[in-house]
């Protein structure tokens, strides 16, 4: 058996491929070794494995991609927790921006954009990360994240200034108290999913009549092409491929592709997830 997984900030998603070929899936939490520690992680895969190998299958490989695998100690407790239930397999860790890559490109070339709760980028080219500008992360940058976009509109409403009409549209859906927003952003695990959580809400209701919301998300985009996907050697009509992987990323195709004609991007594929591409790369 071969098992495929997928880690970013929220959620992750696995595949599972036996000896007769049939494929299983899971979703479980995000694994960040930068958010959560070893329970966390013994506790997810825990709750993956048995829905990925009912049968106590052999797990010879697997192939687990993710976010915040940046040392060598930060992948130690998530080997840890996967040897428990395969003590025996291999596990070829990699990071979820060459996931990204991979699943957009297979060992092509082409300009990768990360857009989920939080975000990436890089110039990709036969197989390999050429040049990578870091992300920064939901605090330092993470532009065009889901995040940033919900760490601008909280950062407007905890000082009071929202438009009139957006603040009362927001207190119809959210009962959201000043110290609510302080304990999740500062005390709680899990700060970025919070903050991300309210851009379906920014979405949702981004034709509003005073603009507010639509000038956020196209300031959120433009920000992320600016600091990040521009940067990269391009020049318009030269054919270099830009690609998106993110769920936020796919639900702001519209505004993505906009901002990206103002520094002559092109955008050609937006996937939701990058898992069952992976599958495929892996030929399995």
């Amino acid at each position: 058996m071969i098992i495929v997984a997928d880690s970013g900030a929220t959620k992750t998603a696995w595949r599972s491929v036996d000896k007769d070929g049939v494929v299983r899936s899971a979703d479980t939490a995000g694994m960040n070794p930068s958010t959560y520690g070893a329970d966390h992680f013994c506790t997810t895969v825990g709750q993956a494995m048995p829905v990925l190998n009912p049968d106590g299958e052999h797990v010879d490989k697997i192939y687990f991609y993710g976010a915040g695998l940046v040392t060598t100690a930060s992948v130690a407790p998530i080997r840890d927790a996967l040897c428990k239930w395969c003590p025996d397999a291999f596990v070829d860790f990699r990071s979820d921006l060459l996931a990204a890559a991979r699943a957009l490109f297979g060992d092509g070339e082409g300009i990768v954009a990360i857009m989920g709760t939080g975000s990436n980028s890089c110039l990709y080219r036969d197989g390999k990360i050429m040049q990578n500008y870091k992300s920064g992360g939901y605090i330092l940058g993470d532009d065009g994240s889901a995040a940033a976009l919900g760490k601008a509109f909280m950062s407007d409403y905890v000082r009071s200034l929202l438009p009139l009409e957006v603040d009362l549209l927001f207190h119809k859906e959210y009962e959201m108290p000043y110290h609510v927003v302080v304990e999740n952003v500062y005390r709680k695990p899990g700060a970025a999913a919070f903050l991300g959580s309210f851009a379906p809400f920014i979405l949702k209701n981004i034709n509003e009549p005073t603009g507010y919301f639509r000038s956020l998300v196209e300031g959120c985009m433009d920000s992320f092409m600016k600091y990040a996907l521009a940067r990269y050697p391009h020049k318009s009509g030269d054919g270099i491929k830009v690609g998106v992987v993110g769920s936020f990323g796919c639900a702001c195709e519209e505004y993505v592709r906009e901002a990206g004609k103002r520094y002559g991007l092109e955008f050609e594929t937006f996937l939701t997830s990058p898992i069952d591409e992976l599958v495929r790369y892996h030929g399995v």
